[in-house]
C-alpha cells in the first residue's frame, strides 16, 4: 500500500502509528468531552485544564511524594474526578437551567484560572516524566519500530472506550443517565437522586481527561498549556462524530488522527487545519454529526 501512495513503508507506517497515537488521545478527550454535554448539556471549555491537570498530577506524584506510574494512573483521575465534583457543587449546578452559553463562559473562565495558577508555579517550559520501566524500548517490525509505551497507549484507549460505551449504553446506570437527559423529572419520580447522578457523570468526564492526560504525561512533555493547544482539535472531534455521542466520539478521534498523520506526510502545511476541514464537510452533509442524532 505505501508503495502504491508513493511513500517509502517506513515513512508511511511510521505517520501511520502518530496518527494512531494522536487518535488515542483524541478519543479519550473528546469521549468525556462527549459524555459530560450529552449528559449535563455543559460545553466543558475546562476539559483541557482537567487534561493537563492529570498531566502535572502525574508528575507532582512522581516528584514530590516518589509515586510512580503505575499508582498514578489510577490515583490522579480520581484525585481530579474528585475536583470535578466540587466544581460541580459550587458552580456548574447552579447553570443547567440556563441557556449553553453561560457553562460554556462559565467553564471557559475556569480554564483560564486552573492554567494561569500552574502558569504562575511552574512557568511554560515543559517538564520531562519518564516512561515506566517495564514498557519502555520497542519492538523492531521490520516494516518499522513499534515503541512499546506507544503501543501501550493505544491498546488502553481502545479498552477505556470500550468500557465507557458499554457502562452508558449497556448497564443499568447508563438506562438512568440516558433517562435523565431526556426527563429528569420522571427519573425522580422513580427514585433515583438525579443530582448525584448528574454529579458522578462530570466526574466520569473530568476523570477521562485526566486519565488521558497521565498517558500523555511521558509522550508530551508535561506544560500548562498542553491542554489548551489541544481543546479546540476535540470540540472539532465531537461535533464530526457527533455531540453527545458515545461512538461517534470515540471514532471520529481515531479517525481524525489517522487522516491528520497521513496529511502530515502528505501535506505537511495542511495537517494543523485538516480537522476542521473535515468538520466544515461534515456539518454540511450531515449537521448533527457521523454518528448524532437528527433533530
Amino acid at each position: 500500500m505505501a508503495e502504491l501512495l508513493g511513500m517509502p513503508p517506513q515513512l508511511f507506517f511510521g505517520q501511520l502509528l502518530l496518527g494512531l497515537i494522536n487518535g488515542a488521545f483524541y478519543a479519550m478527550l473528546s469521549l468525556g468531552l462527549a459524555i459530560i454535554f450529552g449528559m449535563l448539556q455543559i460545553v466543558n471549555f475546562a476539559h483541557g485544564a482537567t487534561y493537563m491537570v492529570g498531566a502535572f498530577g502525574a508528575w507532582m506524584l512522581m516528584n514530590y511524594l516518589g509515586i510512580g506510574f503505575w499508582p498514578a494512573l489510577i490515583l490522579t483521575p480520581l484525585i481530579v474526578a474528585l475536583l470535578g465534583v466540587i466544581l460541580e457543587r459550587l458552580v456548574l449546578k447552579h447553570l443547567y437551567n440556563l441557556d449553553h452559553l453561560y457553562g460554556m463562559l462559565a467553564t471557559f473562565g475556569l480554564a483560564l484560572i486552573i492554567e494561569g495558577l500552574f502558569r504562575q508555579a511552574y512557568g511554560i517550559s515543559g517538564l520531562p516524566y519518564e516512561i515506566p520501566t517495564q514498557l519502555q524500548g520497542g519492538t523492531n517490525l521490520g516494516f518499522m519500530f513499534l515503541p512499546n509505551y506507544r503501543a501501550f497507549v493505544v491498546l488502553i484507549s481502545i479498552i477505556l472506550c470500550f468500557g465507557t460505551w458499554y457502562l452508558i449504553e449497556r448497564t443499568k446506570m447508563g438506562m438512568y443517565l440516558r433517562a435523565t437527559t431526556e426527563n429528569r423529572e420522571l427519573v425522580r419520580a422513580f427514585g433515583i437522586k438525579v443530582p448525584r447522578l448528574v454529579t458522578a457523570t462530570f466526574a466520569l468526564g473530568v476523570g477521562l481527561a485526566a486519565f488521558a492526560g497521565v498517558m500523555a504525561a511521558p509522550i508530551y512533555q508535561v506544560n500548562p498549556l498542553m491542554g489548551n493547544n489541544l481543546i479546540i482539535v476535540i470540540f472539532a472531534v465531537v461535533v464530526i462524530g457527533g455531540m453527545g455521542s458515545i461512538l461517534g466520539a470515540t471514532l471520529a478521534g481515531y479517525l481524525v488522527g489517522l487522516v491528520e498523520g497521513l496529511t502530515k506526510a502528505y501535506y505537511p502545511e495542511a495537517s494543523s487545519t485538516v480537522v476542521f476541514i473535515l468538520m466544515i464537510i461534515v456539518l454540511i452533509v450531515r449537521p448533527s454529526g457521523l454518528f448524532g442524532k437528527e433533530q
